[in-house]
């Protein structure tokens, strides 16, 4: 059973996120304890509870505003007027704008031919200029708003009806967005290997079995496709769910399975890559390698299905303290 967080929940959720996990508990606490002696006092003046809460949320102000209070953290740069739009605007900048820049840059070069030397040596000045430049230009958009007088960019005075819901710890914006680029990052490395390889002195050797192309590869590509998904909708919920956790499962397994089978079948890593690399002892340092990968495959399996499993009991189990 799901239920809607209060305001006073979903405020001090929010005023908590900006501070140090070792303050956390004792401010929130605090704060909480704060709102509802406030909350009391216009009670017993016959105030109705929500129109109390909504009051006392709103002279309270953004809770942004007040964790930079609570831990002597000064909003300025830009100014104070500003400083937060600035920043949560940078954040998302910083978390998009790379990684594409990044992505589609290498793509393009291994659809060129280029090795994986030139490649990072092309990514690495060109994130760095990547990540100047928004700092640079967005701050610049700021200093002139500010200057010429301009609202900021809200245009309104902030309300409690702009505090989002809590989220779980893990399924945040920089969460979803790590996963979607770790699941790209995953597909290009398979790719790259398939049709360039990671030997230098052997073009062309790839670490997978070549007869896993095409339909072992697009098979796995649709699984990450719906992994993806799978990230979005935790994001857009805001919490895992026993539907998602077994959801993840099941996905976990449709990945894991096939490639154990095709492990031990000897159809998973290329039977030619270790006897090239290391002659003579290449056959006996591939069953080695095998051995491990089985374990790895196993091991991430298990421990992401759980992992979102206990997510999904802990969300539960904080739906039932707030129905008591």
């Amino acid at each position: 059973m799901t239920t809607t967080a209060t305001l006073t929940d979903r405020y001090v959720d929010a005023a908590m996120r900006t501070v140090p996990e070792a303050q956390r508990a004792d401010l929130a606490a605090e704060l909480r304890a704060s709102i509802d002696d406030q909350v009391e006092a216009r009670l017993e003046q016959g105030e109705p509870r929500d129109t109390a809460e909504r009051a006392v949320l709103t002279e309270l102000g953004d809770p942004d505003k007040l964790a930079a209070g609570y831990t002597d953290r000064p909003l300025w740069l830009v100014g104070p007027r500003y400083f937060l739009d600035w920043w949560r605007l940078l954040k998302l900048l910083l978390y998009i704008v790379p990684a594409c820049a990044a992505f589609g840059v290498s793509l393009a070069m291994v659809l060129d031919g280029a090795t994986f030397g030139e490649i990072i040596g092309a990514l690495v000045p060109l994130l760095l200029s990547v990540v100047v430049h928004l700092a640079f230009w967005t701050t610049l958009v700021f200093v002139i708003l500010e200057r010429t007088g301009h609202q900021p960019m809200t245009g309104q005075p902030w309300t409690p009806d702009q505090l989002p819901e809590p989220r779980q710890k893990g399924v945040g914006l920089g969460d979803m967005i790590t996963s979607l680029a770790f699941l790209g990052i995953m597909a290009g490395v398979v790719l790259w290997d398939l049709f360039i390889g990671f030997v230098p002195t052997e073009p062309g050797l790839s670490f997978l079995d070549p007869g896993l192309w095409p339909w072992w590869i697009l098979a796995l590509f649709a699984v990450m496709a719906l992994e993806a998904v799978l990230a979005v909708v935790v994001y857009a919920i805001g919490r895992w769910t026993v539907g998602l956790a077994v959801a993840n499962g099941i996905l976990n397994l449709v990945i894991a399975v096939p490639a154990l089978w095709l492990l031990f079948e000897g159809r998973l890593i290329n039977p030619a890559y270790f006897p090239t690399i290391i002659p003579g002892d290449g056959a006996e340092v591939g069953e080695i390698i095998s051995i491990i990968v089985g374990f790895v495959i196993a091991g991430v399996a298990i421990w992401d299905t759980v992992d979102a499993a206990l997510k999904a009991a802990r969300a539960r189990r904080g739906s039932s303290r707030v129905l008591s």
